[in-house]
């Protein structure tokens, strides 16, 4: 028999959830900064009646997408 919640749940929002407080602390960051993503929708949160939860998945997605690839440094040129 398969679970109801992991067929109704996207797979941003499977796994551990994490408080913001905890998700600030991944991020090395103050407790600000993850509200602050939250308030403007940057982020995918899950509303548990009064609290918020960053699942776990969304919040290696958000970091992921700002992940910046170092470029090749062209032989010969001057630093």
């Amino acid at each position: 028999m398969t679970d109801i919640s992991t067929c109704l749940l996207p797979d941003w929002a499977r796994g551990r959830l994490l408080t913001v407080e905890e998700a600030a602390e991944r991020l090395n960051t103050s407790v600000r900064f993850p509200r602050r993503l939250i308030e403007e929708r940057r982020i995918a949160f899950v509303h548990l009646g009064r609290n918020v939860r960053i699942p776990e998945a969304a919040l290696e997605a958000f970091i992921s997408a700002g992940l910046v690839e170092p470029v090749a440094a062209r032989r010969g040129s001057a630093a």
